[in-house]
């Protein structure tokens, strides 16, 4: 069977009755954490203008009113990727929800569907995209590509195609659409542009768009996936492992294992974050460090290192949220990482110390699998070292719920008196028992 057809059958069967208790669990605190990132993301200056590129509708925008289906996906995907604060699937380095959250709560809308179809469209845009990535660990990126972008958009049309009635075949047409125009490239890296933000929100338009299109007659390949110029052998290193990774859809669930982020910068530099707090912890501050060596693996480096120069010196705030030496400099320096230390330009204090850093490759990192960090310290007082093995909030290193909830409740109150966030973080903990989504587009309206 093609990777198309066995991505249509789970995406049309497998999720109506079978989903596990501990996966819609974990997909409500997900998706409720990207509400919160989305709606924290739609007060920053350089973002609270983005809605008026999108055509007038009736979908919710995360920074209040309302937008056409497709594009409201688009603008609310940029809003919870923008600050770098959305989760992801370590393994297959998904960024899940920065596409599944606005791709299900658009359709949603847009089919007059329940929350139980929301939710569960949710699910199966995320599980469908980790298994593109897990298929190509790190090839995607090793191309200049983000796997959110490109196993984003297969999964939105998986699970729009479920919302909108599709059938199966029409529903294979719509995973060869979107995987035929799907992209996303790392070419923001170059100057801190600040449209990688895009790329998994124009997955999830691009969900709704494939959808419409093969409802409305076209046909889009079958084997997208899996031949000679299909999107593993054009984005990634081929298609070997592709079946085995399609192959326990419905069976084995990965959702759960998704990681939370607690900083709002690349995923990568949160693991020396840690290391910085453990040290700081130990009394050290930024006048005591003389030289800094972070030790990265090398297949993190091409986000958070390269060039040295800028990674220590960013562009513009939001540049410096891809700058290790930057994000360790500002934690010494201001003991937190949060979304206001990229809202103005880079401080030159902070610069001053990330240029007292340096970095050397990672010997037996574990990528993807983990995101590791080792950082060895000469101080005025002699030499301090930090490692951390696995990043906070990975599957074997959880987060309590409550601090998930906190998270929530900080993003939400940048737009939200205390009373409506909580009635927001009501709705979406029980949202599958939701007869329609009004109350949910009420809210956030």
């Amino acid at each position: 069977m093609s990777g198309a057809g066995r991505i249509a059958d789970f995406a049309l069967h497998a999720v109506n009755d079978g989903v596990p208790d501990d996966v819609l669990a974990a997909a409500r605190l997900h998706f409720l954490d990207a509400i919160g990132v989305g709606i924290a993301a739609s007060t920053v200056a350089d973002n609270s203008t983005w809605s008026q590129a999108a055509t007038p509708g009736y979908a919710s925008l995360l920074g209040g009113g309302t937008a056409e289906a497709g594009a409201a996906a688009m603008i609310n995907g940029a809003l919870i990727h923008a600050l770098e604060y959305d989760d992801t699937h370590i393994g297959s380095v998904v960024h899940g929800s920065a596409f599944a959250a606005p791709l299900a709560l658009a359709v949603t809308q847009l089919c007059a569907a329940t929350g139980r179809d929301l939710i569960r469209a949710y699910i199966v845009a995320w599980e469908v995209a980790i298994r593109i990535g897990m298929a190509g660990p790190g090839a995607f990126q090793a191309k200049g590509f983000q796997v959110t972008s490109i196993g984003g958009a297969i999964g939105a049309a998986a699970a729009a195609s479920r919302i909108t009635g599709l059938d199966r075949q029409q529903t294979i047409s719509a995973i060869g659409i979107a995987g035929g125009q799907a992209s996303g490239t790392l070419a923001f890296l170059a100057d801190g542009a600040m449209s990688k933000a895009l790329n998994p929100g124009w997955a999830a338009r691009m969900g709704i768009e494939s959808a419409r299109l093969a409802a409305a007659g076209m046909t889009g390949p079958e084997s997208i996936l899996e031949s000679r110029f299909g999107v593993m052998n054009a984005f990634g290193n081929g298609a070997d492992d592709l079946d085995r990774h399609l192959a326990n859809l419905g069976d084995e669930w990965f959702l759960n294992e998704a990681a939370f982020k607690l900083y709002p910068c690349c995923h990568y530099i949160h693991p020396f974050l840690e290391a910085v707090e453990g040290i700081m912890a130990e009394g050290i501050d930024a006048e005591d460090i003389v030289k800094l060596t972070a030790f990265v693996p090398p297949p993190a480096a091409p986000l958070v290192c390269e060039p040295w120069e800028r990674r220590q010196e960013p562009a513009s705030g939001y540049d410096g949220k891809w700058g290790l030496a930057y994000c360790m400099a500002l934690m010494f320096m201001q003991g937190r990482v949060d979304v206001a230390s990229f809202e103005s330009q880079p401080r030159d204090d902070v610069i001053a110390l990330a240029k007292r850093m340096d970095w050397q490759p990672m010997q037996d990192h574990g990528f993807p699998d983990r995101f590791a960090a080792r950082i060895e310290i000469h101080t005025k007082r002699g030499p301090v070292n930090a490692e951390v093995v696995q990043v906070r909030g990975a599957p074997d290193r959880p987060v309590d719920k409550s601090a998930i909830v906190a998270k929530f409740t900080g993003n939400a109150a940048r737009r939200l008196d205390a009373a409506t966030a909580e009635q927001l973080m009501e709705i979406i903990l029980n949202i599958d028992t939701m007869s329609d989504t009004g109350d949910l587009a009420g809210v956030l309206a």
